[in-house]
């Protein structure tokens, strides 16, 4: 995944990209960095990893290594970016939030149609920040260009561009999947992925970019390069999972949906008479608390922690590279409140469940502290796809899902043609799934929210939301 921050002031931005791009952290773990422009200095751009130190850690020092009064920042799980690049359009840095499904194929017919090169990285890869911007480079100007890419790519590319004359051209992905929003402040105007992150530096909601919409800002103003198209098909899974719960996207808070959706899963298990005698509901991971918040205010049941997360040391389980230490990691970072476990019957709601190896590493830890009983709920419908859009929850194969990897086991090849039976709770095929993975994950009962319940939670209308990953419909 992905997250950006840009600012134009009359004054100097490094501070508020700063902070802004730090508050994009939920984002991303690997790389970091900021491109800034100054009249007398020109572009100056820093990079780090910020795989094992955060990003503040890392950039602690930009305040004395760079100046200007317009300045981007990127985290990324991927590339190395903003990259610094000379073309036809003048010299600008870049960077760029989505997933290239096709950059074998544009690269080769670049390399065939333009004579040029690219930088290989370890591997043999190239940086696709640095395809995008070749991509935007073979037109006569910006627009046109990034209109271009974004025809040219089979995924999404939302781009920032921060130009030598010390503007900022943003362009969100012409399907609007991921949010582009721009602030307003006495000083000057940003452009964000997360709202809260300008709200936090004192800049007024300006206005949310529309799909394919690309603007360019300048201290003063915020102008329309190319209107915005209607059709959009915004992640849906950015409401359920890794947007952040104090912002909001197309007017719909992240928390206020979450906790919406925790409800309407509440009702759905009264309507079906399961799980109505819990001593305690808890969410997991922390992106499931609001969801089983939700939960216990419609069921009546209490909200409770029976185990607490270390996190001192290890602030996030993913950061490690091998499944086996994140494991590990995990596993440490759980310290149990036994009064709340010993024979107790728990619910437990994950925003999501995508391989279930940690889930179940969890329900072990709470039958070995004595529960009785440990009920999983999924804020979402079972994941049968990989995205192909974005870059949160890609997997090498779609069988490494754990609901496509149980539909083969129970049915071959032949399963992935009743993908819909098997998403909807209501059909023999549905039941059959959730009956084995709980038996399979040592869980007292499993359910997922149906794909109505979370468009009702979320209140968007269907044809709005991208909701590939649950029935693979684009």
């Amino acid at each position: 995944m992905g997250g950006f921050f840009g600012v134009v002031s009359k004054n100097d931005a490094i501070e508020d990209v700063f902070f802004g791009t730090d508050y994009h952290s939920h984002l991303g773990t690997r790389r970091a960095g900021i491109a800034a422009y100054d009249q007398e200095l020109g572009m100056q751009r820093k990079i780090h990893s910020i795989q094992n130190s955060p990003f503040r850690t890392k950039f602690e020092h930009i305040f004395e290594e760079a100046k200007g009064n317009a300045a981007i920042g990127c985290i990324s799980d991927y590339d190395p970016q903003p990259l610094l690049v000379r073309s036809r359009n003048g010299s600008y840095a870049i960077c760029f939030v989505g997933a290239i499904n096709n950059a074998e194929e544009l690269i080769n017919r670049y390399l065939s149609d333009n004579s040029g090169q690219f930088l290989s990285m370890n591997g043999g890869g190239i940086n696709n920040t640095e395809l995008v911007a070749a991509l935007i480079n073979q037109k006569e100007s910006f627009v046109e260009g990034i209109r271009f890419a974004q025809e040219q790519i089979d995924g999404s590319a939302s781009i920032l561009i921060l130009t030598e004359k010390g503007k900022i051209i943003a362009a969100r992905d012409k399907l609007g999947r991921l949010p582009m929003l721009i602030g307003k402040r006495e000083d000057g105007f940003c452009v964000s992925f997360e709202s809260f992150a300008y709200q936090k530096l004192e800049f007024e909601d300006f206005k949310e970019l529309g799909p394919a919409e690309i603007v360019k800002i300048s201290a003063d103003d915020c102008k329309v390069l190319s209107e915005p198209q209607k059709e959009m098909r915004i992640c849906s899974f950015l409401w359920s999972y890794y947007g952040y719960p104090t912002s909001s996207y197309e007017g719909v808070n992240v928390e206020v949906m979450r906790m919406k959706n925790g409800e309407i899963l509440a009702e759905n298990d009264k309507k079906n008479g399961v799980a109505q005698e819990i001593d305690s509901v808890a969410g997991v991971p922390d992106s499931g608390v609001p969801h089983a918040i939700g939960y216990a205010n419609n069921s009546k049941s209490p909200y409770a922690r029976p185990f607490i997360k270390y996190t001192p040391t290890w602030s996030r389980s993913f950061t490690p590279n091998k499944q086996t230490e994140r494991a590990k990691v995990a596993k440490m970072k759980q310290v149990p409140v036994p009064e709340l476990i010993k024979d107790k019957k728990l619910l437990f709601v994950d925003d999501s469940i995508v391989r279930g190896t940690q889930l179940k590493e969890t329900v072990d830890f709470l039958y070995n502290n004595g529960a009785k009983e440990v009920h999983i709920r999924s804020a979402c419908p079972p994941i049968m796809f990989s995205c192909k859009y974005l870059n949160f929850s890609r997997t090498n194969s779609d069988l490494d899902l754990i609901a496509r990897k149980t539909i083969l086991e129970l049915e071959g090849e032949e399963g992935a043609k009743h993908i819909n039976e098997y998403i909807d709770a209501s059909t023999e095929r549905g039941k059959r799934l959730r009956d084995t993975i709980a038996k399979k994950m040592n869980f007292t009962s499993l359910e997922f929210q149906s794909l109505d319940g979370i468009i009702k939670a979320i209140g968007l209308e269907p044809c709005k939301l991208c909701t590939y990953c649950w029935n693979g419909k684009e």
